[in-house]
């Protein structure tokens, strides 16, 4: 294997969604290592660690160098056989966990999944309402109801808005809506219609137009749609269109999901 070249594994008690978030984070900071990820979810007994373990071990004798293993497990037996079998495991839940049981004067309750598990079932449930809205009213659809939305997001076609939706709702249980501006809105002077009732709640999103291009030729490069000349033009008209209607918008061309949902939850002060 390639010196520049790293194996990872991602060990977890649940779903494994922690561990690599965490992980991919502090791994950003390499960006001269390729990395080859494994997610290694559910190590929830001794033979479970045992078998993930001996994948670890396996994965040095084939590469010659030794992975790197990125546990959340709170099982500390479980977490004796990773940290054995290894010597580059980072445990991310024991790191803090000792400090944080000093700092509250209690012990934690070393119990696996309680961040993905249903722990509250309100928010639960608060957050499955809001993904249903949000699929219900992707790309400008049931528009009658769009005032219902905590959020709306609005610009041309491929600019990033359903993802984001889809990220709002999932990780923030905003009910997230969103409607695409086409060259019939721009004919128009002013709001679409549509969007009056919800002023109050739009936030655009925009895109280079080269980057604009690239992404809709690789969906339909036939015609006019994804020509740059036309989204030169959309994206013009979009920009001028949120100046004109002061809404606030944020250009998504070099920026990820996470932190446009981020951005988004800051500028409109959502909860």
């Amino acid at each position: 294997m390639s010196t520049n070249s790293r194996r990872v594994f991602f060990v977890s008690d649940r779903t494994g969604i922690t561990a690599e978030t965490l992980g991919r984070s502090l791994l950003t900071q390499f960006p001269d290592t390729e990395f080859r990820i494994t997610n290694v979810p559910f190590v929830t007994n001794q033979l479970a660690a045992e078998k993930a373990a001996a994948v670890i071990r396996g994965a040095f004798e084939l590469d010659g160098v030794k992975p790197l293993v990125f546990s959340t497990l709170t099982d500390p037996a479980t977490q004796f056989v990773i940290s054995s079998c290894n010597e580059y495991v980072f445990d991310l839940f024991g790191t803090f966990i000792e400090p944080l049981e000093d700092a509250l004067g209690t012990e934690s309750s070393h119990t696996a999944g309680r961040m993905h598990g249903i722990g509250d079932v309100g928010e639960y449930e608060r957050r499955l309402s809001a993904l249903n809205f949000t699929l219900g009213h992707d790309d400008g659809l049931s528009p009658r109801d769009i005032d219902g939305s905590d959020v709306v997001l609005v610009g041309v076609s491929r600019c990033g808005k359903t993802p984001t939706c889809l990220y709002l709702a999932m990780h923030y249980s905003i009910a997230a809506a969103n409607y695409p501006v086409t060259d019939d809105d721009f004919s128009q002077r002013g709001l679409p219609k549509i969007l009056e009732v919800c002023r109050d709640k739009l936030y655009g999103l925009t895109i280079v137009p080269e980057q604009l291009s690239r992404i809709r030729q690789e969906r339909r490069p036939e015609g006019a749609y994804s020509t740059l000349s036309q989204c030169r033009s959309e994206v013009a008209q979009a920009e001028t269109l949120f100046r004109d209607e002061k809404i606030p918008f944020l250009d998504t061309t070099t920026i990820s999901i996470e932190e446009i949902a981020a951005t988004i939850v800051r500028d409109m002060n959502l909860r």
